[in-house]
């Protein structure tokens, strides 16, 4: 859903999240309780209805430098001025400079986007759905559960980089450096790693899984 636009720069209203990196396309439900997020949100939806999020590091604290645009698509008011909200992610951009921090953040931002390639990365979006598909199907196993895979998975090697690593879930580091990379080849390589990593991790706890399975007893010596 990353796109071009006319304003190359602009103020964006900022909300920084714990544990969360929102991609372009993707989407993002919020429960906004904080007074100065409701601030927040009662401003924007006078206007565009867009703020960016940014992942914050829940070791260090640090704010990154590049996130992702939500679009606000519903509201529901609750009691006390809560609100439940559900945005979809738009383009990504970076923080030149906050315009101010207080009541919550407002930063210059400029939009970016990945840089074009000659590079055929279809057969590698191939290889990654096929990956996809086995890790889904060993932890199906693994768990004793019926895990499905959405049937309309992203045609294009752009989305479906951005739809991957929305999935990585539990791994807000790697999602970061995936939203930051302005490479889609490179993100599309470096998801490969992660789920070929996966898929044998996920593929030697079946075996032993099903080695237990069989009543075979492995005695530890004493």
């Amino acid at each position: 859903m990353e796109s071009s636009s006319s304003i190359a720069v602009r103020e964006l209203p900022l909300f920084p999240l714990p544990e969360v990196v929102l991609f372009p396309g993707q989407p993002l439900p919020l429960h906004i309780f904080e007074f100065r997020y409701r601030i927040l949100m009662n401003t924007i939806l006078q206007s565009d209805r867009r703020f960016g999020v940014l992942f914050i590091d829940p070791q260090t604290g640090e704010v990154a430098d590049v996130g992702c645009c939500a679009e606000i698509l519903r509201c529901q008011r609750l009691e006390d001025d809560r609100m439940k909200i559900m945005t979809l992610g738009q383009q990504r951009f970076r923080v030149l400079e906050y315009v101010r921090r207080k009541p919550y953040r407002v930063g210059l931002v400029e939009w970016i986007q990945d840089e074009p390639t000659q590079e055929n990365l279809r057969p590698l979006a191939k290889d990654l759905t096929v990956l996809l598909k086995d890790v889904v199907r060993l932890s199906a196993k693994l768990t004793d559960q019926v895990i499905d895979i959405p049937e309309e998975i992203p045609p294009t090697p752009l989305e479906l980089s951005y739809w991957i690593a929305s999935k990585l879930y539990g791994a807000a580091g790697e999602q970061q450096a995936l939203l930051e990379c302005q490479d889609t080849g490179d993100r599309l390589r470096f998801e490969e790693e992660l789920l070929e990593s996966t898929r044998s991790h996920l593929a030697a706890r079946t075996a032993l899984k099903d080695v237990l399975g069989t009543g075979e007893v492995v005695e530890e010596e004493d």
